[in-house]
This record gives structure tokens, sequence and C-alpha cells, in this order.
């Protein structure tokens, strides 16, 4: 694995010792360098690391579609950039798309700018329906003028009537999925609780960048079908997908759920065990 340094300078330099003894050869690595040079010099490396289906060039388009749509990734620490890109590439995610998939999120701690892998709305699906029991899952949004109810218990059950009028102000979010053999359950969170969990858990929701700024709904749907889901019976490919969610990292890794994980709690970088 690549491991963190503390600066520029010695990311290059354990960057170029790394990748000279993967590959055989010492790979120059200049100060000038952008992180798009940098994952060009270290392709073996990374190439070693990415799914079969995806090709270096391919990853090295997607680094660059990146920045160009989130241009202020080209400040961030390049080795939090290309694991955040790694997670994604290895999750099959297109990240900073209109599709709403992934997100690579610049995000400054302590005055340093880091790159935040999260999982978009659509992606979570995504992953969900690779689990061939799973039927279908969906979320929606409550409106004020909505007709809306549901009891738990024994035999739960939901009914949601959108108003054909002014919808109002969002009241909650729900989501539902349905197995194969007919098994279903939901989720409703009302959207001060969703409110709160962003802000309790979510390091990047105050970020200029946040998707939470950008796509309130969808993210809010991603926050109630994540907590539903943690009631399905998902295959660990699923689980280990979930915990790449809302993390930096500053290593490669064959498989980048193993990799820890950057996280910063009040202000303060920690380091925590995927």
């Amino acid at each position: 694995m690549l491991e963190r340094t503390g600066n520029m300078a010695d990311v290059k330099q354990e960057l170029e010792k790394r990748a000279g003894g993967s590959a055989g050869h010492s790979v120059k690595l200049t100060k000038n360098m952008t992180i798009v040079d940098m994952v060009k010099a270290l392709e073996p490396e990374i190439k070693r690391a990415l799914p079969t289906v995806l090709t270096p060039e391919r990853f090295t388009r997607m680094a660059l579609s990146a920045i160009n749509n989130t241009p202020k990734l080209a400040e961030c620490t390049p080795m939090s950039f290309i694991a955040a890109l790694m997670n994604a590439a290895q999750l099959g995610l297109e990240p900073n798309t209109p599709l709403g998939q992934a997100y690579l999120i610049p995000y400054k701690n302590k005055g340093i700018l880091e790159c935040q892998f999260q999982l978009g709305y659509r992606g979570l699906i995504d992953l969900a329906y690779r689990n061939e029991r799973m039927q279908s899952v969906e979320a929606q949004v409550v409106y004020e003028n909505d007709e809306f109810s549901y009891e738990l218990g024994l035999q739960p059950s939901l009914i949601h009537r959108p108003s054909f009028d002014e919808p109002g102000e969002i009241r909650a979010f729900y989501a539902i999925f349905r197995l194969d053999n007919g098994g279903f359950r939901f989720e409703v969170m009302s959207k001060r609780y969703v409110d709160a969990y962003a802000v309790r858990y979510s390091k990047a929701f105050t970020s200029d960048f946040s998707p939470w700024k950008s796509n309130y709904e969808g993210m809010a749907k991603k926050t109630v079908i994540k907590q539903l889901l943690k009631y399905a019976p998902m295959k660990s490919e699923f689980q280990k997908a979930v915990t790449m969610d809302e993390t930096i990292k500053t290593e490669l890794s064959v498989d980048m759920s193993e990799v820890s994980n950057q996280e910063v709690i009040d202000g303060e970088l920690t380091e925590q065990v995927a």
C-alpha cells in the first residue's frame, strides 16, 4: 500500500519509490507534476488495483472528467484524489457526473485540501440491485400537502398520495425495498431527522462542493435508503461499498475497502480501521 506522507514532496518521493519497486524501473515524478501526470506515471501500480473491466486510460479519463466538472479537485492532495477515484472505479461508479452515482469532494482539513469519496443516491441503488434477491428499491419525498400515513407492528403499511396542487414544503422521506420472495420493508425519516443526521455524520455537509447543496433531495433519499438497507439481506460486497462512503483515503490497494479511512472529527484527522 502507499502510505500517507507529510507534504507534496514526501508524497512524490514515496510514490516514486513504490512505483519503481513494483514496476521494476524508476518512475520519475517531478515537482511540477499534475495529478493526471502522476496517474499516468503510476500506471503499473494503478493497473493492479483496477477492476479488469477498467483500463488505466479510462481511469485517466475519469480523473480528467472529475477535475473538469469540479476544478477545485486539482488542488487536493494527489493521493487522496487518486484513492477516492480508485474507490469509485472499484465499485464501477462514475464520479462527479449528472448521473449522481458518486462524488469526489474537495474537503479542507486543517488548511490542507483533501478529496473525500461519497456515494450518491443512484450509486447506492445501483449497488443494491447487484443483489439478485432485490426486486425493487426506491425512495420518495413527502410534501406537506400530500396525504401520508404509515403503521409499524405485525402488519406494517404505508400510504402516500401525492398532492396534484402546490406540494408545499418537504415533510419527510421514505424508502422501500421488495425481495424476490415477496418480503418488504420500509423506512421513514422526517426532514428534521435527515438534516440532523447529515450534520452529525456527513463531515463534508458544510462544504461548498457537497452534493447536499447541489442535490439535497438525492442525498436525503440516499440517507433513508442507507438506513433501510441495514435490514436487507445484502451481500458482503455491498457492505464493503458502504464502508467506503464519506471517507478520505491516502493509500492504494487491490481492495480499497481494506484501506484505513482518514476521518475528520471536530477538525482533527483520525484513523479509522475499515
